[in-house]
Parts: structure tokens; sequence; C-alpha cells
């Protein structure tokens, strides 16, 4: 299973989270970066309906898949940040 990672760090004057090298809108605090990083990675868990997916690869093939909507990542939060 996937898992992905939603790490809250200091950003522009306030607080962000971070997946991989992609900031989230700047929050005023810590906590509140916190909450909406919780609220993004619930919903990342949530179950959709599978459906057919089409996509060309760098070398110029293109291919499809069933994407399952089952198959959804282990999302966690992650702050080593103090209050």
């Amino acid at each position: 299973m996937t898992r992905i990672t939603y790490d809250i760090v200091e950003h522009d004057g306030g607080f962000a989270y971070k997946v991989g090298d992609v900031f989230s809108e700047t929050f005023p605090t810590h906590k509140a970066a916190h909450e909406a990083a919780a609220q993004a990675a619930q919903r990342q868990q949530v179950s959709g309906t599978s459906t057919g997916i089409e996509y060309e690869t760098r070398d110029g093939v293109w291919h499809q898949e069933v994407a399952e909507g089952e198959d959804r990542p282990e999302a966690v939060v992650e702050d080593n940040l103090k209050d």
C-alpha cells in the first residue's frame, strides 16, 4: 500500500503542510495548518468508483488501465513542530 505523508512546516511567515516538494497554502497558525492537513489526509483515503484511465508515457506510448476506486493510499500527518 502506498503511504502519503503530510508534513507540517513553517512557510511564508506562517505554516503549511507539505507533500513531497509541494506546499499547501499558508495558514496563519500551526493549529490551522495541522487541522487542514488532517482533513486532506482523511479525504485522500476516501474510496471512489473504479474507472478507466488513459495516459501517455515519456516514450510516446499510450496505456489504458482501470483505476480501482478502493485502491487508496494510507495518508498520515507528521508534525514535528512545537506549539
